[in-house]
């Protein structure tokens, strides 16, 4: 509520994001911005170093579905070579119609 605060805005891979997108709903978000560099299940899980993908899936289709508050989604997708380079027409085909923009991000090792 801080006066000309326009954006609230939240990324994440999605895994809690069920769970929390009521409060944080009520809280004024209103973009969320989804670290999504795979659809291949076990891609994703080797990814977060967790079990998750289906809440995370199951996130990213409750965001798209029942949150008509929200004014703006974005998916975000590392492509990196030999790891998900051959997915991003997979990526194209699952947003083309959807209300959200992919951005696809160039992975840059920091490795000295």
């Amino acid at each position: 509520k801080l006066e000309g605060l326009k954006t609230i805005a939240v990324t994440t891979n999605g895994i809690n994001l069920t769970r929390l997108l009521p409060r944080l709903k009520e809280a004024g978000l209103n973009a969320i911005n989804i670290s999504l560099d795979t659809l291949v299940p076990a891609k994703f899980e080797f990814i977060v170093r967790r079990k998750g993908t289906n809440l995370s899936f199951k996130a990213t289709v409750l965001i798209l579905a029942g949150t008509s508050c929200l004014l703006y989604l974005q998916v975000n997708c590392v492509v990196m070579r030999g790891f998900n380079e051959d997915e991003v027409l997979d990526f194209v085909d699952f947003t083309k119609d959807l209300p959200l923009d992919v951005r696809f991000i160039e992975y840059m090792p920091f490795d000295g």
